[in-house]
């Protein structure tokens, strides 16, 4: 909201010194953002995130010792609600797919605009980020590649399994939560989203709280994961 106050306090972990000089100069250039520290490996990263309890961590994904995985995973084990966004100079999906599994809220390529950085960060930081349409295609048609294998394993698996983390058989979503649903996976944001459905962006993004509570989902990605293992983008 436009009403926040308080700085984002950000730790910028990255094992390349002017790696780190460049996230920094990029987060000088809007006043939201104030770096609390730095670290150049994971197991800093853990150490200076207990110490200083950042809003954000700006985590490079390769790196020597621990790497950026392994310390998403730690970190969010230790502080639930802390943001990571993975920093790296490639897409690869495999990447993106276990980044997101291991906790992290999105990534950004290191190539990309400085404002295109603060953009993207700024829509993080108020829990308004949408997931880039290219990233939902790539989502898509990997879950679709996938689709035989999961109902083959579908098939094998108890009809009512109550295991944790395992998607139950019954969505809990009312009608128009499934339509914000549908769209969400399609990478539209809340403004498309509100066009498209008649509403105000504040019913859109209170709709999107709810959802992610009824589900027990972080983010934008592991809704469009859960979308699509509904059928709820079919037809």
């Amino acid at each position: 909201m436009s009403g926040r106050t308080h700085k984002v306090r950000v730790l910028i972990v990255d094992d390349h010194p002017h790696g780190r000089e460049g996230i920094r100069e990029i987060l000088s250039g809007d006043d939201l953002f104030e770096v609390a520290g730095e670290a150049a490996s994971g197991e800093d990263a853990i150490a200076l995130a207990s110490d200083l309890l950042p809003d954000l961590v700006l985590m490079d994904i390769r790196m020597p010792g621990m790497g950026g995985l392994e310390a998403t995973y730690r970190l969010k084990l230790l502080l639930p609600s802390l943001k990571i966004i993975m920093v790296t100079v490639s897409d690869d999906i495999t990447h993106l797919f276990e980044a997101i599994k291991r906790g992290a809220q999105g990534y950004l390529l290191k190539n990309l605009d400085p404002s295109a950085w603060l953009q993207y960060l700024r829509e993080i930081a108020v829990d308004e980020a949408p997931m880039s349409k290219e990233l939902a295609f790539r989502l898509l048609q990997e879950f679709s590649a996938g689709a035989s294998g999961g109902a083959a394993a579908a098939a094998t698996a108890p009809s009512q399994g109550e295991g944790k983390g395992s998607i139950p058989p019954l969505t809990p979503l009312s009608v128009r939560e499934k339509e914000v649903l549908q769209r969400v996976a399609t990478g539209a944001s809340n403004r498309e989203i509100a066009a498209a459905l008649c509403l105000s962006e504040h019913t859109v993004k209170n709709h999107l709280k709810h959802i992610l509570q009824k589900l027990h989902l972080e983010n934008r990605v592991q809704l469009t994961r859960y979308a699509m293992e509904q059928g709820l983008l079919r037809g």
